[in-house]
C-alpha cells in the first residue's frame, strides 16, 4: 500500500493512555480474568495500535481512534464505531481480511485485539502456559461460542428443568424482569435458564455447567477438612506462621515468623492478632483483639527484614540462621487465627484458632499421605517434585528450603490443588466432538492453574479497608519468601475461589465469543525460526519481551505444573518436560549463562536481532510493523533500534502510552516515564550508503514542523523525547548505513545524540517561551530539561544523554545531580541547602543560574531579603531579566510541590527587595559578578 498509515503521522495519545490507565480497574469479561499473563498489554492500546498500523492517515480515521478504545465499545459486543473499524481496515486491505501476526502472543492482547478488527491472526509464542492461554482466548470462544452452533445437550436440559423450577419457586411476578437481567432466565419463554444459555453461547454455558459439576464433586470430596462453625459461618482462610526454633539454648521456643498483625483495617473497628506470650511453657498463641485508634503495634511483627525476633525470650535469628534452618526441613508451621463470612451478612469475622480447626487439618494431611501413598510412581507425581531455580531477588523461597513446587503448598492446600486437578482430569467426554471436549477441559484445566493463584503458601492477607481478602501470590513479576499466609478455603465464596473464578471465565467467554466469528492460527513456536512463508504478512504487531524485565518461563513454572496435570493427557506435545523449556526464550537470564550479565544480555540481543530478521522475511513489501518497546534505558533503546535497521526495517515513528492510573503520574503530565513505546516501522527500499551531513540536513528538515506538530498537540516531557525519535530515525533508517566523510561508520546511538540535541533544543526554547535561550548556561538548562521531561528521578544514562546534548558531563554538576546504580535523582532546594557553598563561586566562575536561584531560597527562608539582594547582586542576577524569566519558568515545571512554591515566593518579592548594601558588590559571599 503507497498511502501513509495513520500510527505513521499521528495517534490521539491522551485518550489511548487514558483508556488505557482505566482499564486496569475493569474486572467483568476482561481479558486479565482469565488468567494472569506478565506485563499483558492493555486492550485499548492494543486496539489502538492495530487500528492505526493498518488504516489510512485521514481525520475521520483519527477521530475513529478516541471512538474504539473505551471498554464501552467492546464490553457487550462490538458496538457501532468498532464495526466502522472493522469496514475501514478492510477497506484498506482492498476487501481481504489483512494477514497479521505477533510473533511473541504472551497472553493475547494484541492479537484479540487484531481479531475484533476483522484481520486474519497470526499468534505465536514458545511458553506452553501462554500457548493454552492464547487458544482460549483467540481460537476457542471464536469457534465455539458463537449462538445456535451447537445443539442443546440432555444434560442442559436436565439442568434446565432443575433452574427453571427453582426460578418459578423464588422469583415473584414483579420481580421476574429484574432476574431477567440478572440471570438470562426469560420467563415469557418456554425454554428455561440452561437452555436459553446455551443457545447464545453454547461454550460458556458448558463451561459453567461442568465448573460447577466439578465443584460439587470436589464439595463432597472436602467439605469435612473445612468444617463450619456451630453458628454456621464458613472459613474464608486459615492464617498461618512459619515457625523456627529459637537460637538460644535456654529457651528453644517455636518463634512464629509474622510481618504484622493487622486482620482488618476499617474505619471505627480495626481488628488485629494479638500473641499471648506463656512464658512457663515457651508458647505463643493468639487472640483476636480491637486496635484502638491511633495505636500503631499491629505494624511491626516478629519479623524484620529477615531477621526473626523471638517473643519468648527476645533472641534473634538471622537471615542466615533462618536459611539454614529452611535448607535442613527445620521450618515447622502454626495457624495463628481463622476468618469467616456469615451467609446472608456482610463483611468478615475473625476468631482465635480452635482445637477443631487443627483436626480437621490432621485429617487433610492424613488424606493426603493416603493418595500420596496410592499413586506413587505415577507421572506426574500427584505433588509437583519439579524444581524450583534458586535466584535470589526473584525466588526466594528455594533458599529457605522450599525447591520443588510442590513445597510451596501446605497439606490442605494440596489436598485442595490435587482434587481439582484429577476431577479436571475425570470430566466425561465428548466421543462424538472431541475436539469441542477437549476445549471444555482446557478451561477446567485454566481454572486449576488459576486457583493455585491464591492457595499457596506465598500468598498475603490483604487487611486494608474494602478488602480483608487474600492476594494472590504474584501481586509483582517475582516469587518473594512469605512467612505468614492465608489458606485460602476453595468452598467459599472469597477472592480467589473456585466458584468466583467460573463465573470470571464466564463472562470473559461471553465477551470474547462476540469479538469476532474467525478463529487466531494460535502456534507454538519460536520467533527466530516463523513456519511463514515469505512476505505473505500484510502487518506485524507486537510486544516482545525486554531484556531482563520480566523471566517469563521461569515465573510460569508455578503454573506449568499444575497445567500438566490437569491438561497434560490433551496437550501431551506442550506438557512433556519437567518444566517450561527454556534454552530458546528471548529474556536476559543471568541464571541460564553462568551469572554473566554480558553474557545473557548478548544472548537477548542475538536473539532479537534473528527474530526481527524473521519479521522482515515474512512481511510483504509494503508492510508495516509496529513494535512496543518500554524504554527505561535508551542505551538498550539504541541496540535494539540498531537491530531493527540492520535488519532491513525503517523507522517511521514513535508514540510513548501512558498505562499508569492518574494519580500515579506527576502534575503538569510531564514526568513519569511512558509504561510504553509504540515504534513503527517499514521494510527498507531504497537502502546504501547515507553520509551524516546529508542524513542530519534531512532528519532537521523532516523533525522541525513535526515536533512543531507534537508539541502543539499537546505532547510534553518525557512523552516529546520520545515521539520524537521516530521521525528523527526516518532520514537515518532509510540507508543501510550511515558514514562520515571520514569512512568511520555513524551509530544509532550517535545520531539519536544528535536527533536528541535537536529536541531539547527545540523544548527549551518553548519551556523558556520567548526568554533567550543563550543567556541560560548549561547546568541551568539540564536541570529544566530534566524536571520538565522526567521530574526530579530519571534513568541514570537518560541523565547522562541529557548533560551531554547541553555540552556537560555529570561529573561537572555533581551537586546538581546524584547517581545511585542506574537511577538518577535531581537534588531539590532542601537537599542542596545542606550544602554551605551552594551558589557560590571556587575559582571564579561563573555561578549556574540554578545553584543561584536555591541559595537566594535559602536566604529567604532565613528570613532576611537583604541577604538575597546583596547575594543575587553580587553574582549579577539581580537586575538579569533572563535570570528571573528562567527562574519562572524552573518554578512552572514544579508545579504544586515545595520547590516551585519556593521559587514562586521569590518571584513575588523581586520588586521589593532592598537594594544591595554598599559593600555587596566587593566580593561578597566569595562569588564573582
Amino acid at each position: 500500500m503507497a498511502y501513509k498509515r495513520l500510527i505513521e503521522h499521528r495517534l490521539p495519545l491522551a485518550e489511548v493512555s487514558t483508556e488505557s490507565a482505566r482499564e486496569k480497574s475493569i474486572r467483568h469479561g476482561h481479558i486479565s480474568t482469565l488468567h494472569i499473563w506478565w506485563a499483558r498489554r492493555p486492550l485499548a492500546a492494543s486496539r489502538a495500535a492495530v487500528f492505526a498500523t493498518l488504516v489510512p492517515d485521514t481525520d475521520e480515521n483519527y477521530e475513529l481512534v478516541k471512538k474504539i478504545v473505551p471498554w464501552e465499545a467492546v464490553k457487550e459486543g462490538n458496538n457501532e464505531a468498532i464495526l466502522e473499524a472493522r469496514r475501514k481496515v478492510l477497506e484498506a486491505n482492498g476487501g481481504v481480511p489483512p494477514k497479521v501476526l505477533d510473533p511473541f502472543g504472551g497472553g493475547g492482547a494484541i492479537p484479540l485485539e487484531a481479531l475484533r478488527l476483522g484481520c486474519e491472526v497470526y499468534s505465536l509464542d514458545l511458553n506452553p502456559v501462554a500457548h493454552i492461554i492464547q487458544k482460549a482466548t483467540l481460537e476457542f470462544p471464536q469457534k465455539y461460542g458463537q449462538p445456535n452452533s451447537r445443539p442443546v445437550p440432555e444434560y442442559i436440559r436436565e439442568k434446565d428443568r432443575q433452574a427453571a423450577a427453582m426460578a418459578t419457586n423464588k422469583v415473584s411476578t414483579k420481580n421476574k424482569g429484574k432476574a431477567t437481567r440478572q440471570i438470562g432466565f426469560d420467563f415469557s419463554s418456554s425454554e428455561g435458564v440452561w437452555e436459553q444459555a446455551y443457545k447464545k453461547d453454547p461454550l460458556a454455558t458448558d463451561v459453567r455447567y461442568w465448573g460447577e459439576w466439578v465443584m460439587e464433586k470436589a464439595r463432597a470430596e472436602l467439605q469435612e477438612f473445612y468444617p463450619p462453625d456451630e453458628d454456621g459461618k464458613l472459613p474464608v482462610a486459615y492464617l498461618w506462621a512459619r515457625t523456627v526454633t529459637c537460637t538460644n539454648p535456654a529457651c528453644r521456643a517455636e518463634v512464629p515468623m509474622v510481618r504484622q498483625w493487622w486482620l482488618a483495617k476499617k474505619t471505627g473497628k480495626s481488628l488485629a492478632l494479638k500473641p499471648m506470650v506463656d512464658h512457663e511453657a515457651r508458647r505463643v498463641d493468639f487472640a483476636v483483639v480491637e486496635v484502638g485508634k491511633g495505636e500503631t503495634w499491629p505494624d511491626e511483627g516478629t519479623m524484620q527484614r529477615d531477621n526473626a525476633n523471638c517473643l519468648v525470650c527476645g533472641s534473634i535469628a538471622d537471615g542466615k540462621y533462618l536459611r539454614a534452618a529452611g535448607k535442613k526441613s527445620k521450618f515447622n508451621e502454626q495457624m495463628i487465627g481463622v476468618v469467616l463470612i456469615q451467609p446472608g451478612t456482610q463483611g468478615k469475622f475473625y476468631r482465635a484458632v480452635r482445637p477443631t480447626d487443627q483436626e480437621a487439618f490432621l485429617r487433610a494431611e492424613e488424606k493426603l499421605a493416603r493418595l500420596a501413598a496410592d499413586t506413587k510412581g505415577q507421572s506426574p507425581s500427584l505433588i509437583p517434585d519439579e524444581p524450583i531455580i534458586e535466584w535470589s531477588g526473584v525466588f526466594n523461597a528455594p533458599l529457605y528450603g522450599l525447591n520443588t513446587w510442590g513445597s510451596l503448598y501446605n497439606s490442605r492446600q494440596m489436598l485442595a490443588m490435587a482434587t481439582f486437578a484429577r476431577l479436571t482430569r475425570e470430566l466425561p467426554g465428548d466421543s462424538e466432538n472431541q475436539e469441542y471436549s477437549d476445549a471444555v477441559r482446557t478451561y477446567l484445566g485454566i481454572l486449576v492453574s488459576r486457583l493455585s493463584n491464591y492457595i499457596s503458601s506465598l500468598t498475603r492477607w490483604q487487611p486494608q479497608e474494602n478488602q480483608q481478602k487474600v492476594g494472590n501470590a504474584f501481586s509483582r513479576q517475582a516469587l518473594p519468601m512469605v512467612w505468614d499466609y492465608p489458606e485460602m478455603c476453595p468452598l467459599t465464596k472469597g477472592a480467589g475461589d473456585w466458584v468466583g473464578a467460573v463465573d470470571f471465565s464466564v463472562e470473559f467467554l461471553q465477551t470474547t465469543a462476540k469479538s469476532s466469528s474467525s478463529s487466531a492460527h494460535v502456534i507454538r513456536g519460536t520467533a527466530t525460526k516463523l513456519p511463514i512463508d515469505d512476505e505473505s504478512l500484510d502487518a506485524i504487531i507486537t510486544d516482545p519481551p525486554y531484556y531482563d524485565a520480566v523471566p517469563y518461563a521461569d515465573l510460569s513454572d508455578y503454573f506449568y505444573v499444575w497445567l500438566k496435570r490437569s491438561l497434560g493427557h490433551i496437550y501431551p506435545a506442550h506438557f512433556r518436560t519437567p518444566t517450561t523449556p527454556k534454552s530458546q526464550e528471548a529474556t536476559q537470564n543471568i541464571i541460564r549463562h553462568n551469572g554473566s550479565r554480558a553474557e545473557a544480555k548478548t544472548y537477548f540481543e542475538s536473539t532479537m536481532a534473528a527474530s526481527f530478521k524473521e519479521m522482515h522475511r515474512v512481511l510483504k513489501p509494503g508492510g508495516e510493523a509496529t513494535i512496543v518497546f518500554a524504554h527505561k534505558s535508551t542505551d538498550a533503546w539504541d541496540t535494539l533500534i540498531s537491530s531493527l535497521i540492520k535488519s532491513g526495517f525503517q523507522v517511521e515513528s514513535s508514540w510513548p502510552l501512558r498505562t499508569e492510573a492518574a494519580n500515579r503520574m506527576r502534575a503538569q503530565g510531564s514526568a513519569a516515564l511512558a509504561s510504553s513505546t509504540f515504534l513503527n516501522c517499514t521494510k527498507r527500499t531504497a537502502g546504501g550508503v547515507g553520509y551524516f551531513n546529508d542524513v542530519r540536513r534531512d532528519m532537521i528538515a523532516a523533525i522541525q514542523p513535526q515536533l512543531a506538530e507534537f508539541w502543539e498537540s499537546g505532547i510534553r516531557g518525557a512523552d516529546f523525547f520520545m515521539s520524537a525519535i521516530g521521525p528523527g530515525l526516518e532520514a537515518y533508517s532509510k540507508h543501510d548505513e550511515v558514514r562520515r566523510m571520514s569512512g568511520e561508520v555513524v551509530t544509532v546511538g550517535e545520531f539519536l545524540d544528535e536527533v536528541r540535541k535537536i529536541v531539547m533544543e527545540f523544548a527549551l526554547e518553548q519551556v523558556l517561551g520567548a526568554r533567550s535561550l543563550g543567556a541560560v548556561d548549561a547546568p541551568t538548562q539540564f536541570a529544566l530539561l530534566s524536571l520538565w521531561g522526567y521530574g526530579p528521578e530519571l534513568p541514570s544514562d537518560e541523565a547522562r544523554k541529557l548533560a551531554q546534548s547541553v555540552g556537560i558531563e555529570l561529573g561537572e554538576i555533581a551537586g546538581l545531580v546524584t547517581m545511585k546504580g542506574e537511577k538518577a535523582t535531581v537534588q531539590g532546594i532542601k537537599a542542596r541547602s545542606k550544602d554551605k557553598n551552594l551558589g557560590l563561586s571556587k575559582h571564579g566562575e561563573k555561578v549556574p543560574m540554578v545553584d543561584a536561584m536555591y541559595r537566594a531560597v535559602v536566604l529567604l527562608g532565613g528570613g532576611s531579603r537583604q541577604a538575597v539582594s546583596d547575594y543575587l547582586g553580587a553574582v549579577g542576577h539581580l537586575n538579569e531579566e533572563a535570570f528571573w524569566q528562567t527562574m519562572q519558568a524552573l518554578a512552572e515545571v514544579q508545579e504544586g510541590i515545595d520547590d516551585g512554591r519556593a521559587l514562586h515566593e521569590l518571584l513575588t518579592i523581586r520588586d521589593n527587595l532592598p537594594k544591595p548594601s554598599g559593600d555587596a558588590m566587593d566580593g561578597l559571599f566569595g562569588v564573582k559578578a
